[in-house]
């Protein structure tokens, strides 16, 4: 059987499942198509969706996958072997890796979305550009919610239980607000656009998205200031423990509230205070593939 020309990638998202193909030649993107997701019709019909999409990019590329990469909105337990975490919830508990084989006919493997995201990143993006290859990267998703992901020598991490990089789900206010995941004051409560938007409704008694707060804040805003300043302290804070335990040459940090720029400044500055180093090094960067990243980094897991 000859060798193929492409390897694929799918990103299994709440409203939207995207299938790319990447050309082993110069990682060119050949083929890129999306579909609905409706997972309101539940896990069978999402199963169907998926093999729709891949035949779909089949015929255009003129090509069966010999794998295919899969970034998922929750992890795949090492135990059990079913999905878990997921904010789309038809597939918690659902067996896809094996059902994706079983309906697709080829190997496939799954990672979280943001381990995709860093892996991309990492392989494509702002980390392939340095100088210097980085031996960590550690990517960041900070939108609705907060996931991350990280990459070591090149290869996504997972951990014994498949949850390496979860650090959305770390406590850094025991006393705030409740979590859907069980606790109070995770890390995903405080920095997340939704959680920033909670703070400032709290404090200001008025409900406003987080761009207008932005706005807010640079036409000088007292609550709006003070909705920022605690982002850059509590980044500050959550982004030092990553730094005091994994080191990583890199972070990326994507997602809406990584738009906001004085993250990169007086969010930096916040990180040092509490870091076991006199001095930081780490490079805070801005991803530069946009929503391209997810599926290009479940290309990635099978490269």
């Amino acid at each position: 059987m000859p060798m193929a020309n492409h390897y694929w990638g799918v990103d299994l998202g709440g409203t939207k499942i995207e299938c790319a193909v990447l050309s082993y030649a110069n990682n060119e993107c050949v083929v890129r198509e999306r579909i609905p997701t409706e997972g309101n019709k539940g896990y069978q019909h999402v199963l169907q969706q998926i093999k729709r999409l891949v035949v779909r990019c089949e015929s255009l590329v003129g090509e069966r996958p010999e794998a295919i990469g899969f970034g998922t909105p929750g992890t795949l337990d090492p135990i059990s072997q079913t999905m878990k975490n997921c904010n789309s919830t038809h597939l918690n508990g659902q067996p896809l890796h094996h059902d994706l084989e079983a309906v697709l006919n080829v190997p496939v493997r799954l990672a979280n979305d943001a381990n995709c995201f860093a892996l991309a990143e990492a392989h494509l993006g702002v980390a392939a550009k340095l100088e210097h290859q980085p031996e960590v990267v550690f990517g960041i998703i900070m939108g609705t919610g907060v996931g991350s992901g990280v990459v070591v020598n090149g290869k996504a991490l997972y951990g014994c239980h498949g949850i390496a990089g979860e650090w959305g789900h770390n406590v850094i206010e025991p006393e705030g607000r409740a979590c859907y995941c069980g606790k109070h004051g995770c890390v995903e409560t405080v920095l997340s656009g939704k959680g920033l938007e909670a703070y400032y409704s709290e404090i200001s008694g008025e409900i406003r998205s987080l761009p207008v707060i932005v706005d807010l804040a640079s036409n000088g805003d007292q609550h709006a200031v003070a909705t920022i300043e605690r982002l850059h302290q509590q980044f500050g804070r959550a982004v030092a423990n990553i730094i005091n335990v994994l080191d990583p040459d890199v972070i990326v940090v994507g997602g809406g509230v990584g738009n906001i720029d004085s993250l990169y400044t007086a969010g930096r500055e916040a990180i040092l205070p509490h870091l076991f180093n006199p001095v930081l090094n780490t490079q805070i960067l801005k991803p530069e593939l946009g929503d391209s990243a997810g599926v290009f980094g479940a290309a990635m897991l099978v490269k």
